[in-house]
């Protein structure tokens, strides 16, 4: 139920891989394998349990306009990392080769002029969420030496945990 809206597999391969690597171990060849280690269903259990938290909390303070604002800028920041990185991944690359840089500035725009209208504080959170996203992926990135497309999924999770953090302690 769950698979679509949290990208379970990205946290766990992710997690992973960060520890292969600190044993030395190749952090792409265990992002590729289909086994899942201990780790990486521990944080995929935390991520659901925290996304969960974090959308019953929007939803029982009646701050559905925050979550639509968090769900908006969690892809946006996806955008921007697009732009950003160099991917080791075909498909990645690929869509990244698409992007062109007058869709970028169309999709900004597009969604900020409809951000701003659910929600006053949308540019503040938009910054706030892409300056994480930025934050997140470099660290992900210096610990396993690359950025594919789990590597977003579990970006994206990480922004929209902790937008909902900030939306909790300071809206």
């Amino acid at each position: 139920m769950f698979y679509g809206f949290i990208h379970t597999e990205a946290v766990i391969d992710v997690a992973d891989a960060i520890y292969a690597s600190h044993s030395g171990k190749d952090a792409y060849r265990i992002i590729k394998e289909p086994t899942v280690g201990a780790m990486g269903v521990l944080y995929a259990i935390g991520f659901v349990l925290l996304k969960v938290a974090g959308v019953i909390y929007l939803f029982n303070h009646h701050l559905l306009m925050e979550f639509i604002a968090i769900l908006i800028i969690s892809r946006l920041s996806l955008l921007m990392l697009f732009k950003i990185h160099i991917f080791k991944s075909s498909f990645a690359t690929l869509l990244k080769e698409s992007l062109s840089n007058r869709y970028l500035i169309a999709s900004f725009t597009l969604f900020i002029a409809i951000g701003s209208i659910l929600l006053h504080k949308f540019i503040f959170l938009l910054l706030i969420g892409l300056l994480l996203a930025y934050i997140i992926s470099l660290w992900i990135k210096s610990k396993i030496k690359f950025v594919n497309g789990d590597v977003l999924g579990a970006t994206l999770e990480s922004v929209e945990i902790l937008l909902f953090f900030v939306v909790a302690m300071f809206l």
